[in-house]
């Protein structure tokens, strides 16, 4: 699988303790990393070859160069 080295997104925390989780690739989904961000912390990420998925607990901006958009965590 060809994975493009441009292709990468940020997660502004909103408030403390927002979580990101990565999520592995293949039959088995699961979890592989994890990290805690406290308000105003800015995280760039992007897919891998081990990287399908990401999921983010709590109030955040996420910008892809698809759009913007701000989670609606309580």
């Amino acid at each position: 699988m060809t994975t493009s080295n441009n292709d990468f997104f940020v997660i502004k925390a909103l408030e403390d303790g927002v979580n990101v989780i990565g999520l592995t690739r293949g039959t088995d989904t699961r979890f592989h990393h994890s990290e805690k961000l406290d308000r105003g912390e800015v995280m760039i990420a992007q897919f891998t070859e081990h990287t399908s998925a990401v999921k983010v607990r709590g109030k955040a901006v996420i910008q892809t160069s698809h759009g913007e958009l701000t989670n609606e965590a309580e």
